[in-house]
């Protein structure tokens, strides 16, 4: 006869795990259920109390793929490995997870709910006629990829998209396989966001595919997903999200797109933080449909050109 056993404790039950075995586990972290949503905020591991049945990623994927929770929240202060972690975890195990960010009631999204709408279908189908003119182009550069680089054609990196969801973006591989395990390294000390001119991680052929935006053509499936939109604020990556002041959390709120006023303004000479979130809440703040056909129109100049690439 099967018996169900519920634990109660009083006490928060951490994790100790040697450092050098801390990539394959999950970090130590306190668990809350509330109305069928999982919310994981930062502890210490100095108390000594163990688990675990949830060291591993294994067993957490399949403790949630077999739960009735609908979405996972998360601290920022867990960290960009331990959100990784979790993330790439919620993602085998079918969860969605969001950053625990305050809301934004002043998003074009909540006040212009009806322009929003017509924008929303005017991306799917903008970008479904793009993906059919582009594929054959966008097949020959996955061949190249193939053949003169080793590795996968595609990388997948997670990305912070409306309402704090995680969600991982497309773009054709312009690195070297180990570029991500490096990077802490190669970034150390950069106060700007971690983008790097003379990065030696860039491939030949990725040089050249960065040059003129070509890599991102694949975000075209982020839009059709409804991931993203084809103009919008930035989708920052995890490592620069989290370094995001707490003031400018609130900009993770809204939709990111492929090109935005960041793209057409400043691109890569333009690298500070806040500037470019600054960037990104004035075309939030006036947001207009005819706003976002203005930087349509001046993105394809920039990318011709190659402006601030790289």
């Amino acid at each position: 006869m099967a018996v169900n056993i519920l634990l109660q404790t009083s006490k928060v039950l951490t994790l100790n795990l040697d450092s050098s075995r801390l990539q394959s586990y999950l970090p130590a972290c306190a668990l809350k259920w509330r109305q069928k949503n999982l919310w994981v905020e930062s502890v210490s591991n100095s108390n000594g109390y163990t688990f675990p049945a949830l060291t591993r990623k294994q067993w957490l994927e399949q403790c949630l793929r077999n739960s009735w929770l609908k979405r996972v929240c998360i601290d920022l202060n867990v960290g960009a490995p331990g959100i990784k972690l979790w993330a790439d975890t919620c993602h085998q195990a079918g969860k969605p997870i969001f950053l625990r960010i305050p809301s934004n009631s002043y998003l074009p999204s909540c006040k212009q709910t009806t322009y929003w709408r017509v924008k929303r279908v005017i991306d799917w189908l903008t970008t479904v006629l793009l993906l059919a003119i582009l594929s054959p182009i966008m097949v020959f550069i996955a061949l190249m990829i193939k053949i003169f680089t080793p590795g996968p054609v595609f990388s997948r990196q997670w990305r912070v998209g409306a309402r704090g969801k995680l969600f991982r973006i497309y773009k054709f591989r312009t690195m070297t396989v180990d570029a991500e395990l490096n990077r802490d390294t190669l970034m150390n000390n950069q106060k700007g966001w971690h983008k790097h001119e003379n990065d030696p991680h860039i491939t030949s052929i990725g040089k050249w595919l960065r040059k003129y935006s070509i890599d991102e053509l694949p975000q075209l499936f982020n839009v059709v997903r409804g991931e993203m939109s084809l103009v919008g604020p930035r989708p920052w990556a995890l490592y620069d999200a989290l370094r995001l002041g707490k003031p400018n959390t609130k900009r993770l709120n809204a939709l990111p797109g492929i090109t935005g006023a960041w793209q057409v303004k400043g691109r890569s000479k333009l690298m500070d933080l806040d500037s470019v979130t600054k960037c990104d809440l004035d075309y939030l703040s006036d947001w207009s449909l005819v706003k976002d056909l203005k930087i349509l129109l001046m993105t394809v100049p920039r990318v011709l050109s190659g402006f601030g690439a790289y």
